[in-house]
């Protein structure tokens, strides 16, 4: 097992305290590098550590972080203790007393733990978790990680916390994973329910088609002046009428920011097909990744075809597809139809209805055995080769 020089004080009791901070890391995401924001939750007992990477540091990924480090734990520790951080603390008084957020106040109560503040300037009052991060950062973040996405990384990041759980920290004769299970019979059961971590708001969907989230703009599919709600998660933000989710974006931490979804905006572009070349919501598509190649190829072809007007209105009407056969069947049909050399819109149907839009496997070989005997050589028209031949030299002779 592998030894660790983290002093951890040994007259914490099980399931007494846990310590919770944030810390930056870099990683390159998609050929990309980025600046992290890594939540860490630390065993003050058990010396165990759970680390969730985040976009952004906001109040919905610090709760969200709270309910998976409880998870992982398998239960909740009788005090937490925090520096004072934004999304726990409204306002500093005296000593160590807090004014909480309402919404944190509501998720401990939920929970049923006790919250517990540093005084200002004295970090080392939750030492253990700033030891935890600079350890972790060390072991399982240099060199920068290389990942395709950020769950990939949450995934590496686990992977790392599972193998500090063989580490045996100095002074001490058990394993980190040895001394978490004892300490899961001590701290309090999790929930029965989680916390609704959403932040709701109600905003109007102004005449672009959009509701104001916080500072940024997001399309909704709902009538212009109607009123909608919005619930923001630690990355994604969903937009709701009457019951129904109408739109689910992924979160923009920008200010005035417009997130566009060309979808919403399929039946307006049938009116106004000239619009749809230039528009806002084709760009994001484009820059998402989520207009592939074969798309351009077919709207040239329906242009070359029915005239720049009508072709465009024809290529809205492909994409309203997606909507009864799915975006990854409809792109399927679409490359098909290009590699065919064909740009029409009931080819495109077609390929759908029939199910010839979706890849298809090679079939299993099957071993047929004893009936080998039966295989004959396949036929062959040598014969009425030679037949025609003779036919030829006679016409020839006559």
């Amino acid at each position: 097992m592998l030894r660790a020089e983290i002093f951890v004080p040994q007259s914490y009791r099980y399931g007494q305290e846990g310590q919770v901070d944030w810390y930056e890391a870099w990683a390159e995401i998609e050929g990309e590098r980025q600046k992290v924001f890594i939540f860490c939750m630390r065993s003050m007992a058990s010396g165990a550590g759970f680390h969730c990477a985040y976009p952004h540091a906001s109040q919905q990924a610090f709760l969200e972080a709270h309910e998976a480090a409880f998870t992982y734990f398998g239960g909740t520790f009788a005090v937490l203790r925090y520096d004072n951080l934004g999304s726990a603390v409204k306002k500093v008084l005296r000593g160590q007393q807090r004014e909480e957020t309402q919404r944190f106040i509501a998720f401990r109560s939920h929970w049923g733990f006790q919250s517990e503040f540093c005084r200002p300037g004295e970090g080392h009052e939750k030492g253990g978790v700033e030891v935890e991060n600079g350890y972790f950062r060390r072991n399982h973040l240099v060199p920068v990680p290389k990942v395709g996405s950020l769950e990939e990384l949450n995934a590496r990041l686990m992977q790392g916390v599972r193998d500090d759980e063989r580490r045996i920290i100095s002074g001490r004769t058990q394993s980190i994973g040895e001394a978490m299970r004892l300490e899961q019979e001590h701290l309090a059961p999790l929930a029965s329910e989680g916390f609704d971590l959403a932040r709701v708001c109600f905003p109007q969907v102004n005449a672009s088609a959009c509701g104001k989230v916080l500072t940024n703009f997001y399309s909704v599919p709902a009538a212009v002046g109607s009123v909608v709600q919005a619930k923001v998660y630690a990355a994604y933000v969903e937009l709701w009428q009457h019951g129904s989710l109408l739109a689910r974006h992924e979160r923009c931490f920008g200010r005035q920011q417009q997130v566009l979804d060309l979808e919403h905006y399929l039946e307006v572009l049938l009116k106004k097909p000239g619009a749809l070349a230039g528009s806002t919501p084709l760009a994001q598509w484009r820059a998402q990744g989520r207009w592939p190649a074969s798309y351009d190829q077919f709207w040239a072809g329906l242009k070359q075809r029915r005239g720049k007007q009508q072709g465009t209105k024809a290529m809205i009407e492909v994409l309203l597809l997606a909507r009864e056969y799915g975006a990854p069947a409809l792109q399927h049909a679409v490359t098909t139809a290009v590699a065919f050399g064909v740009s029409d819109i009931g080819a495109v149907q077609l390929l759908l209805s029939t199910g010839r839009a979706q890849p298809r496997s090679t079939p299993a070989r099957v071993e047929i055995g004893a009936l080998c005997r039966y295989d004959r050589p396949p036929p062959t028209l040598g014969n009425y080769d030679q037949l025609l031949s003779l036919e030829r030299s006679a016409e020839t002779m006559q």
